[in-house]
């Protein structure tokens, strides 16, 4: 396989964790359902700094334009996430990562409207929502109006996808979770550098804040709350 090819990560979280959660409330899963019309698809940062030279990223696409099909079709919410443009680097930037990177991060966000800033393969719909983020999550009060925006349409769920896993989604997993949403973290919808990464943030997901399925287990409960 050319290290080019689209590909997926090789997850997994932990036996010893699936037993731990089953121990104590009797069930691997927190949310065995869902009500499709009080569930977001949120898809974060998937715009071409990120996914034009990463493979595992561009491996996610399949699974990101299935489920908002899915969700749409049953009368839920698709988010599109991206970082707002900015000026520059701040100074806490320039301090911790260094000038050359925070000032590629910067201009991550890309240049246009969201649309245009999005990997093109993505399904975008003109009924979707569409937000910026000024923080690594989409969460944090004041960074970004997707808490807002959800609110409005009475969700209660949130399937987490995008880049990377373990820096804007899981920031955004963690402060979707202490806002009250049911937070799941879609297994093979998030992509990062390599697969320990991946799977550290999926078990720490799991082990505190929420549920990991794979896209196949969230269309099967999509299409059981349709009906």
């Amino acid at each position: 396989m050319s290290d080019r090819t689209p590909q997926l990560h090789a997850w997994e979280i932990p036996a010893r964790e699936y037993a731990r959660h089953e121990a104590r409330r009797g069930r691997r899963f927190a949310y065995e359902t869902l009500d499709p019309a009080r569930t977001a698809l949120i898809v974060i940062d998937m715009v071409h700094f990120f996914v034009e030279n990463g493979p595992l990223v561009q491996g996610i696409v399949p699974n990101i334009n299935r489920l908002a099909a899915s969700l749409r079709a049953a009368g839920g919410t698709v988010a599109w996430i991206v970082p707002a443009v900015s000026d520059g680097p701040s100074a806490h930037d320039i301090a911790f990562y260094g000038e050359m990177v925070a000032a590629a991060y910067a201009q991550s966000g890309g240049e246009g409207t969201i649309d245009e800033r999005l990997w093109s393969g993505l399904d975008v719909h003109a009924d979707d929502l569409r937000a910026e983020k000024t923080a690594s999550s989409a969460f944090f009060p004041g960074r970004s109006p997707l808490p807002d925006l959800l609110a409005a349409r009475d969700i209660d769920t949130v399937l987490i996808t995008g880049t990377v896993t373990n820096v804007c989604c899981e920031s955004s997993a963690r402060d979707a979770s202490t806002l009250g949403y049911r937070v799941i973290m879609v297994a093979d919808g998030n992509a990062t550098v390599n697969d320990a990464m991946h799977n550290a943030t999926l078990t720490t997901i799991y082990r505190s804040f929420g549920d990991v399925r794979t896209t196949d287990d969230l269309l099967a409960l999509i299409a059981a709350g349709d009906r």
